[in-house]
């Protein structure tokens, strides 16, 4: 029992060596584990396709072996390309499927649906490519501003042809009348005014072309000043006074007084001038045509209104369209050539303003001028007011009772 006695103590001593020694190396194992990285998963795309991705313009959709979303840029959502994960298309996902099967690169023009409803669709130029073994890239780029504009250019250009060649035609026409009615002084007299009819048409229309052809050009603006819209009234009125007045149509215009813009004082005058001349060859004999000029807030409006035939709802939306024409039998016979309001639209937005049309028919019509002031501060705003179609008819200055109230007091006038 005795050496029992005396092992106790070298047996103790053991067991806590052990227990250090235990505890030291579970220690050490666990600091070791706080330090080593566990393994990471390999990214499913390369660093470097995700990063050229993200910068590109058109709409980039990356599928994986199952034909899933992997990655959608965001021009992808917007035009519908990709919808919970998948290609919302059919023609697309043929295409997938055929660079799948044989790993040529398919390039094509797509016409697809812009939504699941409504008759609006998109044009989009689609490549697909195999990107790599299990994945497919698909790059769709918007085309259908593009392909309007060059449908905008062609029916412009046919719109051109059509349009000169009436009055051509026309003068060729009277010059052999007249040849043949030498002998006859009064059909020569007669046939003459028409040719001298058509020469005039002929020659406004071709202004007008090289007119809004320059307004197309970017940096029509380039001599802007300070220009008083005053002045840019009275002057349209002044150039207007002839034909108002062969129609016994009288030009009425006030409104406030001193108004400044920036921009180019011979088109802006260009603009009134047209908005004037549409009134009075609109307007039945003996009306009035207003022009009202009011400041709301940074905007001066400036009002044409006549007491003619009118338009309807359906024609409202198309009349800044150059060649149309509501009446186009009407329109020859008044010399128009479907470019004027045309003309008015394009200066508005070189000023950075723009135009609206009010109206019904029997009625007449407003067309109403925004622009921007030149100095938004330094002069009183007039109260804020709806700048709606409808509001804008409270520049109408009509004598009937049914009708808008004045939006000024006119204080000058063309007889």
């Amino acid at each position: 029992m005795d050496w029992i006695l005396d092992a106790a103590p070298l047996v103790a001593g053991l067991i806590g060596v052990l227990v250090g020694a235990v505890a030291i190396g579970a220690f050490r194992w666990s600091e070791r584990e706080q330090h080593t990285v566990p393994p990471q998963p390999e990214p499913e795309l390369d660093d470097g396709l995700v990063r050229t991705l993200a910068v590109l313009r058109s709409a980039a959709v990356v599928l994986d072996a199952q034909d899933r979303v992997v990655r959608a840029s965001p021009p992808a959502h917007a035009l519908g390309v990709v919808r919970d994960g998948r290609l919302v298309h059919a023609s697309m996902r043929d295409m997938v499927a055929d660079v799948r099967r044989d790993g040529v690169i398919r390039d094509e023009e797509l016409d697809v649906p812009r939504g699941p409803v409504g008759p609006s669709r998109l044009l989009l130029q689609v490549r697909v490519a195999q990107v790599t073994p299990d994945h497919l890239l698909l790059l769709a780029e918007d085309l259908t501003q593009a392909r309007r504009l060059e449908a905008v250019r062609r029916d412009f250009v046919v719109n051109v042809s059509h349009e000169l060649k009436t009055p051509v035609g026309a003068l060729s026409l009277l010059a052999e009348t007249v040849q043949d009615a030498a002998d006859d002084p009064e059909a020569v007299r007669r046939f003459s005014a028409r040719m001298r009819s058509e020469a005039a048409r002929l020659s406004a229309l071709v202004h007008e072309i090289i007119e809004l052809s320059r307004l197309q050009v970017a940096g029509a603006l380039e001599d802007a000043e300070e220009v008083v819209v005053d002045d840019v009234v009275q002057e349209a009125v002044d150039r207007a006074r002839t034909a108002a007045d062969a129609k016994s149509v009288r030009i009425v215009s006030g409104g406030d007084p001193g108004v400044v813009v920036i921009g180019d004082r011979n088109l802006l005058v260009t603009a009134v001038r047209n908005l004037l001349d549409n009134a009075v060859a609109y307007s039945p004999a003996g009306t009035r045509v207003n022009v009202g000029v009011r400041r709301r807030g940074d905007l001066v409006e400036v009002a044409v209104v006549d007491e003619g035939v009118g338009i309807d709802a359906a024609d409202q939306e198309r009349v800044f369209e150059r060649f149309y024409r509501v009446d186009p039998a009407r329109s020859r016979d008044t010399g128009g050539t479907g470019l004027g309001l045309s003309i008015v639209k394009h200066v508005a937005a070189d000023h950075g303003g723009d135009v609206s049309v009010w109206s019904q028919p029997g009625r007449g019509s407003t067309f109403t001028l925004r622009l921007p002031v030149a100095t938004p501060a330094a002069a009183p705003a007039a109260p804020d007011a709806p700048t709606t179609p409808a509001a804008s008819a409270d520049a109408r200055t009509s004598t009937s009772p049914s009708r808008p109230g004045p939006a000024t007091t006119p204080t000058r006038s063309s007889t």
